[in-house]
């Protein structure tokens, strides 16, 4: 059994901001840090007070983390960031809203004396004496501490008080991970009530020193000749008095849901994933058609999540595709206006759109990729509607002339062009760069909608069943919001997300196949309409040749790619030369390009493709692929080692054990994460328990009904079997919650006596 933590994190917008630059205004962003760890930054918003991100986020966790921060930043170019704020939120804040902790909250001063991070490892022994015991402390290392000079390190040293007492350790240069070995003696006086206090500080010349953490302990509950060691988290200085400064310094909006979920072993699951892929073989054949069941009982807000699971459930049973074509059967059955199909947040839709994300996401970044890249650069005012156009001066200097109405129309109107063309073209191009597993499911889905409505008159219909996914639920929205597919590292100004808002409505006019109806909405749009009808007819030839396959081609694809581990991430790093004892220059760094699977990491001097690239997404890919390795180490060194020694620690011994614990950290969701089987049939279960009355409900209806004879039975087995199997899988499944041991959460860092807070 093990506990798995994740946080889903939305940051919506801010308002009220005040200005840090002379313009009276700000850039802001937003860094996102769990336990001091940053692990999230969002792109800035130029020139407001007020910016709107609607960033969305799902994290992994260790179970054992205390606190998510959000910092509003101001970002300058010649200058360090400004910060304007912060909210944090408690890990026991958050369990204490189950359905997520959503709504404004006040930016709150960030004080220095409160960014405190690390630990500290400290040996305790109250020693018997002549006159009276002796409490002996030895300050051995600390680690990860906060870095507070210019250099990325600290210069730290301890102090120990205790009755008015204090004495200090030596002084390490340019460290985070200090290692002292010092110890303090003080005497103790019979039935003594006070803490000992031992402060971790960074040592500066010419300033202040700068406060890295303490840690208060109560001595009362140490004994006599029984030593107690261990790591101590860092604590923040909270004597001091706060200021008052709630809402002058502006407000964010956030949606944070932290999921707790107690994985139990694999065997314990097998009883529902069987049940749940018996159903899915089976079809609309099946006796209790439990897929449809599952359906009528959720509800729209956990729609998406539901379809979610349950597509990479059975994508890891190797039965997406029958999965899909399953619901796309139940949609067709009870659909009878062409014009309505596939159009609502059905559980067919939201299973293909997740679908296409997992399966279809490299696929999109090929073909958008240097589309949308191009506008980016491009950055030309374009616009159609003309109760919009902005008529500005054009011509060389000194020969300014005001560029009329028809020009700004005309331009916009060939940058378009040229841009739904070089689209409608890549996307012909790339029949055999689609995933066969993509292309199989549209073939079950053109093959299903060209049986329920045959005809002439519906001649149309199944090619924009297809684009209704492929146009409108996936190229579209990444046109739209290239950042959120992972296409570029920020969001687009205003003048570009225009261009992109335009030409996403020209590919949905395409992928409608120019009906009537989409001309209608926005006839400004005319000018594009050569280029669209031109498009219409290149996509029925891409769709028909994108379904065109057959089982032993698609069995060719999927072996021949099987054979092929799928990049997990790839893109250019520096990669710090270890030879030379000179200090850190420019040319210390080379740049290659790495390719990271789930078997091995590779790189290579020049890049095969371009790909968005943050420091936070490698590390998060990194621990993907080596949460499962049996050789991980239990420790190693954050730093560099040059010259004699490693640039954290300053140890000699370059094969010596590492200074820093290797431990569980954050990582980022991706739609091309490794699948996890035992979590995804976790989440299912978990839904199916909280409608699991409904579920009573309408088994207690399919029996009355096969009583009186209104409810046929199928065939070799009564409708309400299946029904009443998943029903008696889930009475076990929470039988095996309650008899497995708790699954308590370890003490992290290990901490053997009681804090004094």
């Amino acid at each position: 059994m093990a506990k798995r933590s994740s946080l889903y994190i939305r940051i919506v917008e801010g308002k009220n901001l005040p200005a840090k630059d002379i313009t009276g205004s700000s850039d802001p962003y937003c860094i996102v840090k769990v336990d001091n760890e940053p692990i999230l930054r969002t792109a800035t918003v130029w020139k407001t007070l007020c910016p709107f991100w609607g960033e969305e986020y799902q994290v992994h966790l260790p179970p054992t983390f205390h606190a998510v921060a959000f910092y509003v930043m101001d970002e300058d170019a010649l200058s360090r960031d400004d910060v304007i704020g912060k909210v944090c939120l408690t890990r026991d804040t958050l369990a204490s809203h189950p359905k997520g902790f959503s709504g404004w909250t006040h930016l709150t001063e960030v004080d220095p004396d409160e960014e405190v991070q690390g630990e500290i490892h400290l040996r305790l022994e109250v020693r018997p004496g002549a006159r009276a015991c002796r409490l002996r402390c030895s300050v051995l290392e600390a680690r990860d501490l906060a870095p507070k000079d210019r250099n990325g390190a600290s210069d730290p040293f301890v102090r120990v008080r205790y009755k008015g007492r204090t004495q200090e350790t030596s002084i390490v240069k340019k460290s985070c991970y200090p290692r002292w070995n010092e110890t303090f003696e003080f005497e103790l006086e019979e039935g003594a009530t006070e803490v000992l206090c031992v402060e971790t500080w960074d040592w500066d010349l010419v300033s202040r020193n700068d406060f890295l953490g303490k840690v208060v302990i109560d001595i009362q509950r140490l004994q006599v000749a029984q030593p107690e060691e261990g790591w101590f988290r860092l604590q923040p200085d909270q004597t001091k008095s706060r200021r008052h400064d709630e809402g002058n310094l502006g407000s964010l909006q956030l949606e944070v849901r932290l999921r707790d979920e107690m994985v139990l072993p694999s065997s314990c699951y097998q009883p529902l994933v069987q049940l749940l892929c018996h159903e899915v073989k089976l079809g609309m054949q099946g006796p209790g058609q439990l897929i449809s069941l599952i359906e009528e009982t959720t509800s729209t807000e956990c729609r998406q999540d539901v379809a979610t699971n349950l597509l990479k459930l059975f994508l890891g049973q190797g039965l997406a595709k029958d999965f899909l074509d399953l619901l796309f059967q139940l949609e067709l059955s009870r659909t009878s206006e062409t014009n309505t199909l596939f159009r609502s947040n059905s559980l067919a839709s939201k299973s293909m759109e997740s679908f296409l994300k997992v399966a279809g996401m490299q696929y999109l970044h090929g073909v958008l990729g240097p589309i949308i890249n191009k506008v980016f650069e491009e950055k030309k005012y374009v616009e159609l509607d003309p109760s919009k156009v902005e008529v500005k001066d054009v011509g060389c200097s000194g020969l300014h002339r005001p560029q009329t109405e028809a020009e700004v129309l005309e331009q916009s109107a060939q940058t378009l062009r040229a841009h739904l063309g070089a689209l409608l073209s890549a996307l012909s191009r790339s029949v055999r760069a689609c995933p066969a597993v993509v292309r199989a499911t549209f073939r079950q889905l053109f093959r299903r909608v060209r049986e329920r409505f045959p005809g002439a008159q519906h001649e149309n219909v199944p090619f924009i069943a297809v684009t209704s996914f492929l146009c409108l639920r996936f190229f579209s929205p990444a046109i739209m919001s290239p950042k959120l597919f992972h296409l570029r590292e920020r969001h687009a100004d205003a003048r570009t997300s225009r261009t992109l808002l335009l030409l996403a409505k020209a590919v949905q006019n395409v992928g409608n196949m120019d009906t009537p109806a989409s001309r209608a909405k926005e006839a400004w749009m005319e000018p594009l309409q050569p280029t669209v009808r031109q498009g219409v007819a290149q996509l029925k030839d891409f769709i028909t040749k994108l379904v065109d396959i057959e089982e032993k081609d698609e069995l060719d694809l999927q072996r021949t790619l099987s054979l092929q581990a799928p990049p997990v991430k790839e893109g250019p790093l520096f990669i710090h030369r270890t030879k030379g004892k000179g200090p850190l220059m420019s040319s210390s760094f080379k740049k290659l390009y790495f390719f990271l699977t789930t078997e091995a990491l590779s790189f290579a001097k020049t890049p095969s493709s371009k790909c968005v690239n943050e420091l936070n997404q490698w590390l998060s890919a990194l621990r993907k692929v080596s949460i499962n390795n049996t050789g991980l180490l239990g420790s190693y060194h954050p730093g560099i080692f040059r010259g004699d020694k490693w640039s954290c620690c300053h140890q000699k011994e370059k094969t010596g054990q590492g200074c820093d614990k290797t431990r569980s950290r954050v990582t980022l969701q991706e739609w091309n994460d490794p699948l996890d089987h035992d979590l995804e049939a976790q989440l299912i279960y978990r839904h199916l328990l909280g409608v699991e009355a409904m579920l009573w409900e309408r088994h207690r209806e399919l029996s009355r009904g096969a009583e009186a004879g209104t409810v046929p039975a199928s065939p070799g087995e009564a409708p309400k079997d299946s029904l009443a199997q998943l029903l008696r899988v889930l009475q076990d499944l929470r039988e095996a919650h309650s008899s497995s041991p708790a699954g308590s959460l370890p003490s992290e860092p290990n901490c053997l006596l009681e804090l004094q807070t």
